[in-house]
């Protein structure tokens, strides 16, 4: 059951995860316990590793709302905290700097 809640969650919001998009055989383990790792700016990796199961190619463009719907299924999934990651974006002048800051808000400490 939270490992379907967690799934809807992250559709809902139209997200990408590397658990999914790299194929981790661990998915069940962790979303069963409400654990998801992002993988923002796309599913679309510019580069090809060989060791990664990541698609490669070239991206779509990043998703303005991408941030504001981070934020919110981190909220809904009741995290105090995850893990952000990224597809490579070589296509970007920035490699997608400003899109990492705008998805990871300042810290309240």
């Amino acid at each position: 059951a939270v490992y379907n809640e967690t799934r809807n969650i992250v559709r809902e919001h139209g997200l990408h995860t590397v658990c999914e998009e790299a194929g981790c055989p661990n998915i069940g383990e962790c979303w069963s316990q409400r654990h998801a790792t992002m993988m923002i700016m796309g599913d679309t990796c510019t580069r090809a590793c060989s060791f990664c199961n990541v698609a490669t190619g070239k991206p779509n463009p990043l998703d303005p709302a991408e941030p504001r719907n981070v934020g919110e299924a981190v909220a809904k999934l009741g995290l105090n905290h995850i893990v952000i990651t990224s597809v490579d974006r070589d296509d970007l002048p920035d490699g997608g700097a400003q899109h990492f800051a705008e998805v990871i808000p300042p810290s309240k400490c």
